[in-house]
């Protein structure tokens, strides 16, 4: 039987993925046309919140397909945690999974933050066990600024990462 938390989760995980989907699947006329009007009225007030912020199709995608990923990974412990079938050892491997599949998330947006202050730069980070994959949006692609990234985030861990940084053009 399901209990009403889990009938609230199911339920809110349904409308975040079907907005998911109507937002991917919309025309993008219908986007631009939507975005112009919000940086034409965003524009009058530049001197109030000093710059306008624009982030790259391609970080919002990559953000999306790891949020969807880890949202189904999520939706199955979830009901590995609910499921009467299972032992309570089980239970607790789902749980600690949950808990380490939110740490990432964090520690993912720790690391955006990090980059965007030091260097400026808009980027996307996925971490993976001990590998870090940083999709960073500049136009010049610059091996110094990858190995300086490399070294910023390398400098939050105790343990080596391994570390790769990918440029894109905005």
């Amino acid at each position: 039987m399901i209990n009403k938390q889990s009938l609230w989760f199911l339920t809110l995980f349904s409308l975040i993925l079907v907005l998911s989907v109507y937002y991917i699947t919309m025309p993008n006329d219908l986007l631009l046309t939507n975005n112009s009007v919000y940086e034409n009225s965003s524009n009058n007030n530049i001197e109030e919140t000093g710059a306008i912020v624009k982030e790259s199709e391609i970080l919002v995608a990559m953000r999306i397909e790891l949020e969807e990923e880890r949202a189904i990974k999520k939706s199955d412990l979830q009901g590995l945690l609910t499921s009467a079938e299972v032992t309570s050892e089980e239970k607790n491997e789902a749980l600690e999974e949950l808990k380490y599949l939110n740490f990432l998330s964090g520690q993912e947006e720790t690391l955006e933050v990090k980059i965007k202050s030091e260097f400026g730069i808009d980027s996307f980070i996925e971490i993976d066990g001990n590998q870090i994959t940083v999709v960073a949006i500049k136009d010049k692609h610059d091996s110094t600024l990858a190995n300086n990234i490399m070294r910023s985030i390398q400098s939050t861990y105790q343990d080596k990462m391994y570390i790769t940084v990918k440029f894109e053009n905005s």
